[in-house]
């Protein structure tokens, strides 16, 4: 395959993922996977591009919410094919990430839309769900090896929360092993800061820079 063809199966399957085409997503993937194309090759010029493209595109008002969902699920149409083959390898490229929303809150777009962010972003995601109590997170990271442990509240009732599960690491020796970082619609950089928090994101391509800054990745 020439670099001409292989550059264009690529740049079909990063659109068709920003535009949300799910459907037009797998046939592309499955194109790219017949040709030859690796599917590392294809996380990293592929998927990790668009995702970063529909986060920026959401940072500066081009894209809303509704954007966002359907290129996260267009990148889990392309990713349904690729993870499997990845089995083995080196699957994430930036780090292990366990993300929740915090005991007491059901709430779980926004956190939903970090997932998929951060997935396309090149990290491992262990999605805890909602209403997770702080010993999940502790496990997440004492049992699951995560790097990074996210927070999310959608309430300021259950803010404190964060707190809590922040001493649970503590308290379980853990927290050294792992960064922590918050968000959610009621959070603040000072209510991080005030909880001893690493990192603070007020939106869900925030959070995947800010995760790999942690990580001590800059792309």
């Amino acid at each position: 395959m020439n670099a001409e063809s292989t550059g264009s199966l690529i740049a079909v399957l990063r659109q068709a993922v920003i535009d949300g085409q799910a459907k037009e997503a797998a046939a592309a993937t499955e194109r790219a996977l017949a040709a030859g194309l690796a599917p590392r090759a294809l996380v990293d010029e592929a998927l990790i591009p668009a995702m970063d493209e529909a986060g920026r595109l959401f940072e500066c008002g081009e894209f809303f919410v509704p954007e966002l969902l359907v290129a996260a699920r267009a990148l889990k149409a392309s990713q349904a094919l690729i993870t499997p083959l990845l089995a083995g390898s080196a699957a994430a490229a930036f780090g292990r990430i366990a993300i929740g929303t915090v005991k007491g809150d059901m709430h779980d777009i926004g956190k939903n839309l970090v997932v998929a962010l951060l997935q396309g972003g090149g990290f491992e995601v262990i999605d805890l769900g909602a209403d997770v109590p702080p010993e999940r997170f502790v496990a997440a990271v004492a049992v699951d090896g995560a790097d990074i442990v996210g927070l999310s509240a959608l309430l300021t009732t259950t803010m404190l929360q964060m707190k809590a599960t922040v001493q649970a690491l503590e308290q379980a020796g853990v927290r050294g092993s792992a960064k922590v970082i918050v968000g959610g619609a009621p959070v603040t950089q000072r209510f991080a800061d005030e909880i001893g928090a690493d990192g603070f994101a007020d939106n869900a391509a925030a959070a995947v820079a800010l995760a790999r800054r942690l990580m001590g990745r800059t792309a």
